[in-house]
């Protein structure tokens, strides 16, 4: 594994467990088992690591749901709850530590939320013929119980998911009807 994996690793997972702005250099380095000035030379500061953090899980996240319906969007994101844990939204834990004001970060993390919104548009539209204006609401509608089963599943686990699975199925069956 070469350093800067290595370094996006632990950064990772520090970010994850602790916030970003609690985890210090510091902490970041002795985790990394580097020094402050490889991990300078190989990611810049603080503000380049963290999106360099996001763009790695954000890679990861759209290959896990690369899938061709809602029901294995919503098993690719059970899995992922699971497999990385249910500590809520890194993306949106960054812009709100960050309140959005870093720009390098908040597009990182708007260019993430638009990439999914785009997938989860051309799954529902695969699975549903209706009309633009119709698919796009219901587009929202599914995206945002998504996102609330993603913060719910710090308290609930995985049992978020499935509900968001459930209402997302009454809201196809109410968009056909």
């Amino acid at each position: 594994m070469n350093i800067k994996t290595k370094l996006l690793i632990a950064a990772e997972q520090l970010f994850d467990r602790h916030g970003f702005m609690a985890t210090s250099m510091d902490r970041l380095t002795a985790a990394a088992d580097m020094s402050s000035r490889t991990l300078y030379k190989h990611i810049g500061g603080k503000t380049g690591l963290v999106t360099a953090v996001l763009t790695a899980r954000d890679e990861r996240f759209m290959q896990k749901i690369n899938v061709n319906s809602l029901d294995e969007l919503f098993n690719a994101l059970a899995e992922w709850v699971r497999d990385e844990g249910a500590r809520g939204c890194l993306f949106l834990r960054a812009y709100g530590e960050t309140g959005g004001n870093t720009p390098e970060i908040a597009e990182v993390v708007l260019r993430h939320k638009a990439a999914f919104r785009n997938r989860l548009d051309e799954i529902v539209r695969s699975e549903v013929g209706l009309s633009d204006a119709n698919v796009s609401a219901l587009v929202d509608q599914i995206l945002i119980l998504i996102e609330g089963a993603t913060s719910v599943s710090v308290y609930q686990g995985e049992g978020a998911i499935s509900a968001a699975r459930d209402a997302a199925a009454v809201l196809i069956a109410q968009a056909r009807s």
